[in-house]
């Protein structure tokens, strides 16, 4: 959702959460709604309820700020609500599930 496209001559990436989130109102919407997928995955997973408070914050103020023209565009580059997310998440399936924990890009 977030680091699918490197910006050119920048070390920048964005994703599917900028590109839609350009149509006003709407891809904002979406792009929540898609994110919500994340913390209905977490929840399945056995993510506490405070973690899963936590989540939906972080999808919300992006939701929320993301639908104010211009400065929500801007926004959404800067506040990456599904990155910090799966942050969350890891960290829980690292405590919780060590046998599934990443390392370097590899599994463990």
């Amino acid at each position: 959702m977030e680091g699918a496209i490197q910006l050119p001559g920048t070390s920048r990436r964005i994703g599917l959460d900028a590109v839609i989130g350009l149509v006003p109102v709407v891809g904002d919407l979406l792009s929540g709604l898609i994110g919500s997928y994340l913390v209905w995955e977490a929840g399945n997973l056995g993510i506490s309820r405070w973690t899963r408070a936590r989540m939906m914050m972080n999808l919300g103020v992006d939701t929320a700020i993301g639908m104010i023209p211009i400065a929500g565009d801007i926004f959404d580059l800067m506040f990456r609500s599904t990155s910090k997310n799966m942050r969350l998440l890891r960290a829980h399936l690292d405590r919780h599930h060590p046998g599934t924990m990443v390392v370097e890009g590899r599994a463990a």
